[in-house]
């Protein structure tokens, strides 16, 4: 099952037990896909082991998942903090993500789907079209402005 120990405990060293005086459980598990080996602290002392190893392994994905958002997406912030709020902001920026995907699919661009998003998000306002604004010479490759930023003469 992957699952090395389940064991319950409390904190005893440090401020731990006196912010966190309830029982505390512990559970080693290996993972033979990663070759490595997790410990989870949790304060569920009621489901079973392969339950919270579970449970973590989907929040982690969900942490990537957020980070793959911050990256490509470019949303920040969140401009609501209802549930549905949240999810009309991802859904716009995953549709806006698509969207792009399928014009330099079809336009058979080289550029990167980053690129795009900069190169749309400058050009909201121009009247040029798309395969024009995509194949412009003048807009400078996302790398080469970060080195560009290193210089100091």
């Amino acid at each position: 099952t992957g699952i090395k120990s389940d064991q319950i405990g409390v904190f005893t060293t440090g401020n731990s037990p006196k912010r966190y005086p309830e029982k505390i459980r512990k559970i080693r598990y290996y993972d033979t896909v990663q070759n490595r080996e997790f410990v989870f602290l949790t304060n569920d002392l009621v489901s079973d082991a392969k339950t919270i190893t579970e449970l973590y392994r989907k929040r982690w994905s969900i942490e990537l998942f957020f980070k793959w958002i911050k990256q490509h997406l470019k949303i920040k912030q969140f401009w609501g903090t209802t549930e549905n709020a949240v999810k009309i902001q991802v859904n716009c920026a995953v549709i806006a993500y698509c969207l792009i995907a399928i014009v330099a699919k079809k336009l058979k661009t080289e550029r990167t789907i980053y690129e795009l998003l900069q190169i749309f998000g400058k050009s909201l306002l121009d009247k040029t079209p798309i395969n024009q604004l995509i194949n412009k010479s003048d807009y400078k490759n996302v790398k080469e402005q970060i080195d560009n930023l290193l210089l100091f003469n």
